[in-house]
């Protein structure tokens, strides 16, 4: 030490002596400070920050120079949400960014020719997902590769042979080794709804949380929501909102629209016909419910306030069918879009968006009822337990709570609908994605 002291005091006499110094210093501590760090000097620190260098750009938890791409996603809105949330949550697995998938506007189950693909950012605002997942999960764009290196296929199995146990052992063995050095992967084969599910509902429930709708799509929802409130204060006579003790703040009162209920109402004959199929081979008779049963136990809700508007988000073959709004008794008053006069704002877009509009007008709904057999319901229910659970709620199933929900397809002695919240304790999305009898409350 003493020679390392006089080296150092005629040294200072220029400055690049001084620099000298200042390295074997930052050495020194170095050696000091993260002894159990061997790779901060270029890949990795205890992997949770990637660095890239020379542009030093990272984010905890998900590395942004390795990317994940999927296959087109496809089928209905919530088929297509779910499947890009797997999709999330596979590249959170392999510890990559996710590429910005693309999506499907029609509605087309066998004609892989005649999808027409949608950017996710058509559909969903990209940076406010990144934003609200951050740390979580990431998306990226095309532009963010660097071409570096020869993009890696990994092919998904199929068929009984490929398990859950060989499906997670593949994603495990591509997370490491020479398949991570790639900085693309490619999963070619099935759409990732069909793909094995390894994930919790609670890590689900938090990609959806960050789906936000672009604006020009949520100016639409609130077109539409406004004309139901605006009907409801119509049929009770009220000109102004209702005054209601904010449940958010203790601020004093606060001002809330006018509630109407919404009911997902699954009649059509081809939906009817599948889950006849459906009821056979489960040797059930509580998941088809025709629109007398539908209508009956609506009424029946306990503690329903009327006169209350009833929203009913129908495929639009049933729109030209008037008898779906008979059969509601005195203070059930039942629209759809068209009677609504808002079809002309589902009409000027394609499948996918007239979707996404229906979903959020029944998000928002001060009451919901919907098919616990339909994914459609089934996911809106759970982001209303979400909000609910967000909210401090503790006693979901109780009586008055906020953004109650029901599953008409399972009644109860009064003839009502059964209360619906999602078990967030879930190990996988499985009785979410193909249906159950089996909800709580």
């Amino acid at each position: 030490m003493e020679m390392l002291s006089k080296f150092l005091t005629g040294a200072m006499n220029s400055v690049t002596s001084k620099c000298m110094v200042f390295l074997v210093t930052v050495l020194i501590l170095r050696a000091l400070l993260f002894p159990s760090f061997p790779g901060f000097d270029g890949i990795e620190w205890s992997n949770l920050v990637y660095i890239r260098t020379p542009l030093l750009n990272f984010d905890f938890g998900i590395r942004q120079d390795k990317f994940l791409v999927v296959p087109q996603i496809v089928w209905g809105l919530n088929n297509q949400k779910i499947a890009f949330a797997r999709a999330c949550l596979t590249a959170r697995m392999l510890n990559r960014t996710l590429l910005m998938p693309s999506l499907s506007a029609s509605l087309f189950y066998k004609e892989m020719d005649l999808l027409q693909p949608i950017s996710f950012d058509k559909i969903f605002q990209f940076e406010k997902f990144n934003s609200l997942c951050h740390g979580f999960v990431r998306l990226g764009r095309y532009s963010d590769v660097l071409n570096r290196t020869e993009v890696l296929e990994m092919e998904k199995g199929s068929g009984r042979r490929w398990t859950v146990e060989r499906d997670l052992s593949q994603l495990k063995e591509h997370g490491k080794g020479s398949f991570d050095d790639h900085e693309v992967i490619r999963i070619v084969g099935k759409n990732p709804f069909l793909w094995h599910d390894h994930w919790p509902v609670k890590d689900y429930a938090r990609i959806f949380e960050c789906l936000y709708l672009t604006e020009e799509i949520a100016k639409e929802v609130d077109r539409v929501v406004s004309r139901i409130r605006a009907v409801g204060r119509k049929i009770t006579g009220n000109t102004q909102a209702v005054e209601i003790q904010s449940n958010i703040t203790d601020d004093g009162p606060s001002f809330q629209p006018l509630p109407y209920v919404a009911v997902h109402m699954r009649i059509e004959i081809d939906w009817m016909i599948h889950c006849k199929n459906l009821e056979r081979r489960l040797n059930t008779n509580k998941i088809c419910s025709g629109k007398k049963e539908i209508v009956e136990r609506v009424r029946n809700i306990a503690g329903l306030k009327t006169p209350v508007v009833v929203y009913l988000a129908v495929a639009d073959k049933l729109l030209n069918n008037s008898s779906i709004l008979e059969g509601c008794e005195d203070g059930f008053v039942p629209f759809e879009k068209k009677k609504l006069g808002v079809d002309g704002i589902y009409k000027k877009y394609p499948y996918l968006i007239q979707s996404a509009i229906d979903y959020e007008v029944c998000l928002r709904a001060d009451t919901f009822v919907g098919n616990s057999f339909s994914t459609f319901s089934s996911l809106i229910v759970l982001e209303r337990t979400q909000k609910m659970i967000r909210m401090n709620g503790t006693n979901l199933c109780g009586e008055n709570v906020r953004w109650p929900s029901y599953a008409y397809n399972i009644p109860v002695t009064s003839n009502g609908p059964k209360r619906w919240v999602t078990n967030m304790s879930e190990s996988s999305l499985q009785s979410i994605s193909y249906g159950t009898n089996h909800i709580s409350c």
